[in-house]
């Protein structure tokens, strides 16, 4: 709302100052002007009168979310102007222009000075996920912008934003496409069949799938098992769409299991294994299985000593900060049945992606995991989110992904 101004509570604006772009409602001192709407842009001033920038609107604990410092509304070419500084990002890590890879995320919410919005490309589509009231009403210009910074490479923009968006804040929330280029309504193009990450292809649906459709924040990590993956026998735990399962067998495994409760993953892993399977053309690949059930159950019940290397991969165990003793109790039983089932000698790549649950806390599961096994363990290496996963240096929270390879004796 034009001229809103969101006024703090004395000694309430340092975090800001540090450009941390969250307001929580515990520092609001009073709310001047027009009574804000969930997703109105918002000017925020010290309890001195001084501007600090502005920002989304929203109910809750988090009240604005900052997208400018020291300016009381947005530049007319705000979106723009944000959106051509994530893809130069991209191309200076590498990633947009690669031949080997054509998937990655443009946009990630405060890494990119955008809180509140996930942009994934695929190969030509963006798809859009809004966690804010404020980045769902600015969709269509996100969407027109995109168009501007990409111009012709760009196919599609898919809004995937009906189950992140805050579905109290009287949004009308469908699943769409923003805009689709003319190419595409004519015929004379389609819609990418499959996208490229590291030369390795995969099937991606961003219409149904998890998240956006692929979990492009594991990429680094699944290079790393192809390297680890040779001679070995795999079990790939809680795999979604294969994308461990597919570097192990390209890696030489010599068989990987995988494992997922979704029977659409399971079916979506075997099109992935297939892709490769025709690239392998006159080679043939190693033994693959899908398993469709419980990865906790599966695990459970495997005999000690079939798996020569592990990916222990789970969904976030905790989504908010009240679910964390129960969520650490929940790694160190999944990592202790991972790592007293794993042949002598073997690898484990464990994995938390709860953003609530922070490294430390998660090591020190794993370290409880390991010692109730008695067996020895080493750390390999500390593993986290690849570098289109930006964290801000102002927001150390955007460190959600966090792993560790251990080597067990």
């Amino acid at each position: 709302m034009a001229g809103t101004k969101i006024l703090l509570k004395k000694g309430r604006d340092e975090s800001l100052r540090r450009f941390h772009p969250w307001v929580f409602s515990g520092a609001v001192a009073r709310v001047e002007g027009a009574e804000p709407a969930e997703g109105d842009v918002v000017a925020v001033y010290s309890a001195a009168g001084e501007c600090l920038g502005c920002g989304h609107y929203q109910v809750g604990s988090i009240t604005v979310r900052m997208l400018a410092f020291g300016s009381p509304a947005l530049l007319p070419d705000f979106w723009e102007e944000r959106l051509r500084a994530a893809l130069e990002a991209r191309k200076a890590f590498g990633l947009h222009g690669s031949a080997a890879t054509n998937c990655y995320r443009l946009v990630h919410g405060e890494g990119d000075g955008l809180p509140g919005l996930i942009i994934d490309f695929y190969a030509g589509v963006c798809v859009l996920q809004a966690h804010s009231a404020g980045m769902f009403r600015s969709r269509e210009r996100i969407a027109a912008a995109l168009q501007k910074v990409y111009g012709e490479p760009l196919l599609a923009v898919y809004d995937k934003s009906a189950a992140t968006a805050p579905f109290k804040a009287g949004l009308e929330l469908a699943d769409g496409y923003l805009w689709r280029a003319l190419e595409l309504e004519s015929g004379a193009a389609t819609m990418p069949e499959f996208v490229l990450e590291n030369g390795h292809k995969f099937a991606v649906d961003w219409e149904n799938g998890q998240k956006t459709g692929f979990f492009l924040d594991q990429r680094e990590n699944r290079a790393l098992v192809e390297r680890y993956a040779k001679g070995r026998r795999v079990l790939n735990l809680f795999c979604y769409t294969g994308g461990f399962s597919i570097y192990a067998l390209a890696g030489g495994a010599l068989s990987v299991d995988s494992v997922d409760s979704s029977t659409r993953a399971m079916e979506m892993t075997d099109r992935n294994v297939a892709l490769l399977q025709a690239d392998a053309k006159k080679e043939p690949l190693a033994p693959h299985i899908s398993h469709c059930c419980d990865a906790l159950d599966f695990l459970h019940g495997a005999p000690e000593g079939q798996y020569d290397l592990m990916i222990v991969d789970p969904p976030a165990f905790a989504k908010h900060r009240g679910a964390i003793p129960n969520a650490l109790r929940a790694y160190r039983r999944l990592n202790a049945d991972a790592i007293a089932k794993v042949a002598p000698g073997g690898f484990v790549f464990t994995f938390s992606c709860s953003q609530a649950v922070e490294k430390q806390a998660f090591t020190l599961a794993v370290f409880s995991a390991a010692a109730e096994t008695g067996r020895r363990v080493k750390i390999l290496a500390r593993l986290g989110q690849p570098a289109d996963h930006a964290i801000n240096i102002y927001h150390p929270e955007g460190e959600y992904l966090k792993g560790l390879l251990l080597y067990v004796e």
